[in-house]
Formats: structure tokens, C-alpha cells, sequence
């Protein structure tokens, strides 16, 4: 694979630096423009070059998306825009969608500018409305179509270029009991063992209220996103680690849950009349007599005030903000994340004028199979559905079906603190998202298990003593190693190809943050609801304690997210 990523990297220069003649459109003037657009980690700009009414080159003028998978999917749009001279044709890149979706915006608008066409600043003037939200990652995205689909008049602020937040990088799914969906597949399940489940893997240390409050309302939280106001197919059903049953739900073939959920909820967001403005970042709440009663909004073209009756603050958590993270635990230090850049916890500055109330600060979790030095997470999912972890000796360490901060401390206690998630064709076949790790140059293949051993620089006689007496595992359904959840041992890796990944933890969830009540109210340090404001998704803390399960932030965020915009309703009349 270092080939592919080699060859990946020239065929950007090429692209970035050549210049490459296109078909002619009269209506472009020839000279040099530039547009932008917002792509994954930030603004992508584009500069192009018109002669004779042709586009005749097309290069990046600045980014910061991944190196490994923004350089190359940007290079392999400008190829096919510097051939036709149109975005019209492209399509999104696997595995890199939002960089995709940004370069094109970028050469649409520097397209726009060759036509003569003006981009119009939008100048945005004191408003009202009934139900502002702030954030419109997965939480907002919820609360705003819930909140106008009851008729209210719903504004969402989302201080980046892009709606989704983390919730776009989410590879899971959605926790759920008692599912149509597991009784279609004969799945045993509860919401009594996904509550025993959850307060388990988070140490106990969870709000019991609200583990009760998730748990309960899980499945219908699943046909909510199921009916045509959404729209989304979750009817594969998987296991994660620290679920005695299988009850993560994500979209046929195990594909990635965010990129299938955000474009549908942001869709049913705007189609229920949900106003929402990117690049407008909220500054200050504003208080009435110790109320919530709106926000002070800054955007690139001054600052603005909107009133409103109730505030969900949607915001996200802060693993992206690295001094924030050492602040309430210095162990974590050093550390990379799977966030958005947009992950800085903002808010909590902004609640302090309401003494609201903070819990949990200091759980922060990491998500043990990250790849180094991309940020790119590999869903829990490839363990789930067979895969196992092994060090650089070629040999397993640690249950891969236990609960992430104690992977993350397995893999960290291995030479290099790295490790290698290690599966065969079957597994690949199993899930749709390997697929994307794939399209990404990130998997390491051999035709053989001793072929793959050698490109990893492992023993090759230890790695396959290691898959031969894992798949005796399998066929007895027993781990007489580390006692992995038989429910896992599904597939034997025995179907070449082989491949692996490498892998390490890296900063992942926080899961302190604002105190809230099942109502999704925030709470003072009094304890009592702080009246007309409310709080849902990562920027609440509580619901997972000491340690979150793989699938259960999907879940918060939805369902918290719509109990927030129930509660916002109830609270203003409607």
C-alpha cells in the first residue's frame, strides 16, 4: 500500500503544479480567480486559470485536510475538473466526502467569479424566533427537526462551514433495545441489560436517571429516525464492546452511521423549516433575569443578536481542544483526536453567568484503534465483526471486545504503543466501511498469512500460530485466552487475502459537560432547572460516567437531542 500512497501523492503534484486543457465555455473571461470552500478540517481554496475561455489550470492555494486522504482525493478532482472544466460530473471521493464537497464548492465558486457573478456577503440583522440552537451536529440536527416539525420557529447556529460535527466521523451506529429490528433478526436484547450494560462500562459512575432515560427510549428513538421524517435505514444490526447482546444499529452492510445520518437529518431539518446558518458562531447566551432569552452571534460580517423563548445549547464536547483536555486530565497529554476542529467546548464559558453546573470533567475518553498520525478512527465495528488486535510479536493481548479505555490501555502497554487490527476477507465482505479504509490507502494486504506477517515486520510464524489458535476459538466458541464475547466469535480468519491496520488510541470523547435532568434542562449548582435553557448530545455530561460504550453516543445525541426540543416546546406553549 505504500506504493498507492506514493503514487497518490505524485499524481497530487501533478495536478496541484500541471496544467491540463479543458472544453471551452464562452461565458468564462480569462484570468485567475479563486474560490473556497468548507471541507473537513477547515476552508479549502482553489485558485484557476482561464485562457481562451478554458479552464487551462486548477490548483489547491491552501488547506489542512488530512495529508494521507485530503491530498489525494483533492488531487483526483482537480484531474477530472481540468479535463472537463466542470464540476457538474464529479462525484464525492470514498472516504473523503467532506474534502470532496469542499473542493467542489471551491471551484463552483471560483467558477462563479469567471462568469462575472458576484458573491453577495450575507449581512444577517437582530431577529426573533422561538427556539434558537446552538450547534448543528447530530444533537442540533435532531432538536431543530423535532422542534420545527411541531410548528415552531427554529434558528441553528453553527459556528463552522459544515453541519454534522463529530457526529459526520461516527463509523458505529445507534445503541437500541428491544428493536423491531433485533426481533426481525431474533435477537434477544433488553433495556434492562443495555442499562446494566452501560453503568458497567461506564464504572458505575453514569447519572442512573438518565441511563434509565436513554435506554427506555431507544427503540423508539430508532423508528423516529426510521419514519419518513428521516428516513434511515438501520436495519443491521451488530455488536460492540461491553454489550452482552448485539444491539448497535447502522445501515445495511455496516456502513458508516454519520455519513448516512447527517445529510438525512439536515435534510429534514430545512425541509421541516428549520433555518440553519453556518459559519456563524455564537458568542455569548443571553440572560433575562437569570433566564435564557436568546444569542449574541459574531460571523465574518459583524455581530448579531437573535431573542429567543428557549435555548438547546448542542455544541459538542471538547477533545479538540488540547490545553481544555490537559486541563482536566494531564495524562492525556500529547495525545492526537478523532474531533473536529470545531470540538473546543465553547459553551461552558458561556453558561457560567447562569451558574450552571459541570460533571465529570475530568472522564475523557480514548478510542483505541485510531491510525497514527491521521486522525482516521476504525469503527469498533471490524473488531465486532471479527477481527483481533496483535502486537508486534505477532500475538494477541487483550479481549478486542472489551471496553475502549482498556484496549486503549492494552495497546499502550505493547512496544511502540501501537498494535495491529489484523482480519481476512471475510470480515472485509462483512462491513461496508473497510471498504472506505481501503479507498484511504490505510490497509496493509497479503496474499498470505506469512506474506502479511513480513510486510508488518512481525514474526510470521507467531502471527500464524496466533490466527490459527484464535480460529479454534471461533469454532468452539469459547476464548480460552482472554474470554472475548462468544457473540463475536463469529468468522474465522481463514479467507485471503489477509489484511491489517495499524493502530493506537487517541483523545476520542469527553464525557463531562453540562449537569442536565432527564428533561434536558441544565441545571445550576443548586441543582434547579436554569429556566428556558437546555442541553443535549457531548456537550452534557453524565450519561456515560467513567468510560462510554462504542454506540451509545449516537444514541445520546438523538435522543436527548429530541427530548431537549420536546422540553423547549413544552416549556414555550407549543
Amino acid at each position: 500500500m505504500k506504493f498507492t500512497r506514493f503514487f497518490s501523492s505524485v499524481l497530487a503534484l501533478l495536478v496541484l503544479f500541471g496544467t491540463v486543457g479543458c472544453k471551452k465555455e464562452s461565458s468564462l473571461k480569462d484570468g485567475t480567480y479563486t474560490g473556497t470552500g468548507a471541507g473537513r478540517n477547515g476552508d479549502i481554496t482553489v485558485q484557476i486559470t482561464v485562457s481562451g475561455g478554458s479552464v487551462t489550470d486548477a490548483k489547491i492555494v491552501s488547506e489542512s485536510e488530512t495529508p494521507e486522504i485530503g491530498l489525494p482525493a483533492e488531487a483526483e478532482i482537480l484531474a477530472q475538473f481540468t479535463h472537463d472544466g466542470s464540476t457538474k460530473n464529479i462525484d464525492a471521493v470514498t472516504g473523503a466526502t467532506l474534502t470532496s464537497d469542499g473542493v467542489l464548492d471551491a471551484l463552483d465558486a471560483a467558477l462563479d467569479a469567471a462568469r462575472g457573478k458576484k458573491q453577495v456577503a450575507t449581512v444577517y440583522k437582530d431577529t426573533s424566533c422561538d427556539i434558537v440552537i446552538i450547534g448543528a451536529g447530530g444533537a442540533g440536527l435532531v432538536a431543530a427537526t423535532e422542534a420545527a416539525s411541531k410548528g415552531a420557529k427554529v434558528i441553528v447556529l453553527e459556528k463552522m462551514g459544515i453541519v454534522g460535527g463529530n457526529t459526520n466521523y461516527s463509523t458505529g451506529g445507534i445503541n437500541a433495545s428491544y428493536t423491531k429490528e433485533q426481533a426481525r433478526l431474533g435477537i434477544t436484547d433488553s433495556p434492562d441489560v443495555f442499562y446494566d450494560d452501560t453503568m458497567k462500562g461506564g464504572y458505575f459512575l453514569n447519572d442512573p436517571d438518565l441511563v434509565r432515560t436513554l435506554v427506555d427510549n431507544s427503540a423508539d428513538m430508532v423508528e423516529w429516525l426510521q419514519s419518513d421524517l428521516v428516513g434511515a435505514d438501520l436495519s443491521d444490526v451488530g455488536i460492540f464492546g461491553g454489550a452482552t447482546n448485539k444491539r448497535i444499529h447502522r445501515p445495511q452492510g455496516g456502513g458508516a452511521i454519520g455519513a448516512h445520518l447527517v445529510p438525512l437529518l439536515h435534510k429534514a431539518a430545512v425541509t421541516q423549516g428549520a433555518d440553519i446558518r453556518l459559519n456563524n458562531k455564537v458568542i455569548d447566551i443571553l440572560s433575562d433575569n437569570g433566564a435564557a432569552s436568546g444569542v449574541r452571534v459574531a460571523t465574518a460580517n459583524g455581530e448579531y443578536t437573535i431573542n429567543a423563548q428557549a435555548v438547546i445549547v448542542a455544541s459538542g464536547g471538547f477533545g479538540a481542544n488540547s490545553s481544555m483536555v490537559t486541563q482536566y486530565n494531564p495524562s492525556l497529554a500529547g495525545f492526537g483526536t478523532t474531533n473536529h476542529k470545531g470540538a473546543t467546548g465553547d459553551a461552558f464559558a458561556m453558561v457560567e453567568k447562569f451558574d450552571a453546573a459541570l460533571t465529570q470533567m475530568t472522564q475523557i475518553q480514548t478510542h483505541p484503534t485510531v491510525v497514527p498520525g491521521s486522525g482516521v478512527m476504525l469503527t469498533e465495528a471490524v473488531r465486532g465483526n471479527g477481527a483481533i488486535l496483535v502486537s508486534r510479536t505477532g500475538k494477541r493481548f487483550v479481549d478486542e471486545m472489551e471496553t475502549r479505555d482498556v484496549v486503549s490501555a492494552a495497546i499502550l502497554a505493547e512496544p511502540g504503543k501501537t498494535a495491529f487490527l489484523v482480519f481476512d476477507q471475510s470480515v472485509r465482505d462483512s462491513l461496508k466501511a473497510i471498504n472506505t479504509y481501503a479507498s484511504q490507502g490505510l490497509l496493509t494486504e497479503g496474499a498470505t498469512v506469512s506474506e502479511l506477517a513480513q510486510k508488518l515486520a512481525i514474526p510470521s510464524d507467531e502471527l500464524e500460530e496466533t490466527l490459527s489458535r484464535y480460529n479454534n476459538f471461533v469454532s468452539a466458541k469459547k476464548d480460552d485466552d482472554y474470554n472475548r464475547n462468544p457473540a463475536s466469535l463469529e468468522r474465522q480468519l481463514a479467507t485471503a487475502p489477509f489484511y491489517a491496520v495499524e493502530c493506537g488510541p487517541a483523545i476520542h470523547h469527553t464525557m463531562g459537560g453540562l449537569k442536565i435532568n432527564t428533561k434536558a434542562e441544565v441545571l445550576n449548582s443548586s441543582g434547579d432547572a436554569i429556566p428556558a435553557l437546555f442541553a443535549a448530545g457531548e456537550v452534557t455530561g453524565g450519561v456515560h460516567g467513567g468510560n462510554r460504550l462504542g454506540g451509545n453516543a449516537v444514541a445520546d445525541i438523538c435522543i436527548f437531542g429530541k427530548i431537549a426540543a420536546d422540553s423547549a416546546l413544552a416549556y414555550i406553549g407549543k
